[in-house]
């Protein structure tokens, strides 16, 4: 039987859907990327936002009409708003026969065989468990990185955020089990390992009694074949001075981190429910930079969040100009149902948050456009992403660039390289967010 598998939202999910697809494969079931091919549909969903939301109720009434137009014979819902909405996916989509919460990815098998019998179900396990399953991902990312979520969860309950609720408490996956997921992406050709949980920091608090990621880091880095590990969604409130050591002392350790530090008005900071103020903020950044010189620092933030006033945007715009983060994301504030923020009095006007949002990505794009520019000259480690159709010429990333949030940079060759080969490259141009430049 053939399946289709949709995954939706963040790079956290991906691996969820990579456990499942792994699952899929162990009973033989046959991938395809056609709808009109497919026995059974996968939608793996994301509510964080909502247009995430609506992105994910619109694949699922997509994905439905093939109950009549193909042969689809079941469609499952799993994820974030699987989770959040339960019963109501199965109510108000009627070609909907199963839907499965966060912590029961794990049942993806059962839950499809019960489906082929005609059988409608809502499968929840206790949503702080973590799921053990036996079979190994399916990776999905192109076979030379890949995504290792470390933990699972938040404990911070910022007021605008509904995770905690959908994803559990925050907690890690013992150390023992990701040396042995990492040890079989590398023998699968995986170069670059990229860690990702709702929060890194706190990797091993709750298991070890002490934040252990530069531990983890450490035995990440003895495994041979990894050439890159970097670090995704670090509280900067978190950052310790054992993880500043680790990325001065391990060389596979990328020089780049995450940092979702959401605002810089302290006011606004507190209402957020962050455990940070601005002056923190600049002490902690100010401490990386001194420590690694050449870090690469990404931020995200929210514009528009309730109460906000032009002077604290006005802050905030000072503090983006101040800073020039390398790499910066910009959220218009999305009231969620069932977090305090959204109760909150003096909401934003839609127009308001996307004119600030507007200001914020143009100050930041100048910021940008300069530091590539100031790359220009300058000899970089590329890891080789494909090749530019007809042309001689790659693309590929730096250490300064995760993939699908960050910039690439254009190799121009006629050597032959292929994805996941590393090469050092001359930058001799800057296109926007992009790098041009040539094999040393």
């Amino acid at each position: 039987m053939k399946i289709l598998f949709i995954s939706l939202g963040c790079d956290k999910n991906l691996v969820d859907s990579e456990v499942m697809l792994g699952l899929l494969a162990s009973r033989g079931y046959e991938m395809t990327d056609e709808e009109t091919k497919a026995d059974i549909i996968v939608v793996n969903t994301c509510c964080f936002i909502r247009d995430a939301k609506e992105e994910s109720i619109q694949n699922i009434l997509e994905m439905a009409r093939y109950k009549k137009e193909g042969h689809l014979k079941a469609l499952i819902v799993t994820g974030c708003m699987a989770q959040r909405y339960r019963q109501e996916v199965l109510d108000e989509i009627s070609e909907v026969d199963a839907v499965l919460g966060t912590a029961s990815y794990d049942k993806i098998l059962d839950v499809i065989d019960e489906a082929l019998k005609g059988h409608h179900s809502v499968t929840m396990e206790d949503m702080n468990a973590l799921p053990e399953v036996p079979t190994k991902r399916l990776v999905t990312t192109g076979g030379h990185f890949a995504y290792l979520k470390i933990a699972e969860g938040c404990d911070k309950h910022c007021t605008y955020c509904i995770i905690p609720k959908i994803r559990g408490n925050f907690r890690s996956v013992p150390m023992e089990e990701l040396l042995e997921e990492a040890g079989y992406l590398a023998e699968q050709g995986v170069r670059e390992l990229i860690l990702v949980a709702q929060e890194t920091t706190l990797y091993g608090k709750d298991i070890y009694g002490k934040k252990s990621l530069h531990l983890l880091l450490k035995e990440l880095c003895k495994i041979n074949s990894i050439r890159w590990i970097r670090v995704m969604y670090c509280y900067p409130e978190e950052i310790t001075d054992e993880l500043i050591e680790v990325m001065k002392e391990e060389e596979k350790v990328c020089h780049y981190l995450d940092l979702p530090i959401q605002h810089a008005n302290d006011t606004i900071l507190k209402r957020m429910g962050r455990r940070t103020s601005k002056q923190k903020l600049i002490t902690v950044i100010g401490k990386l930079r001194k420590e690694i010189p050449d870090i690469c620092l990404r931020t995200t933030l929210i514009t528009g969040f309730p109460g906000e006033t032009n002077e604290q945007h006005e802050e905030l715009m000072g503090f983006v100009d101040e800073m020039e983060f390398d790499r910066l994301g910009v959220f218009i504030y999305s009231p969620e149902e069932d977090t305090p923020a959204a109760a909150m009095p003096d909401q934003i006007e839609e127009e308001i948050k996307e004119k600030r949002q507007a200001e914020l990505m143009e100050l930041q794009q100048n910021i940008a456009f300069e530091k590539a520019e100031n790359m220009i000259g300058q000899e970089v480690l590329v890891m080789i992403e494909g090749k530019v159709a007809e042309e001689n010429a790659y693309v590929g990333r730096t250490y300064r660039d995760a993939p699908n949030v960050d910039g690439l940079i254009f190799v121009n060759t006629e050597e032959e390289l292929n994805s996941g080969d590393f090469a050092k490259v001359k930058v001799s141009g800057a296109a926007d967010y992009d790098l041009i430049g040539g094999l040393i």
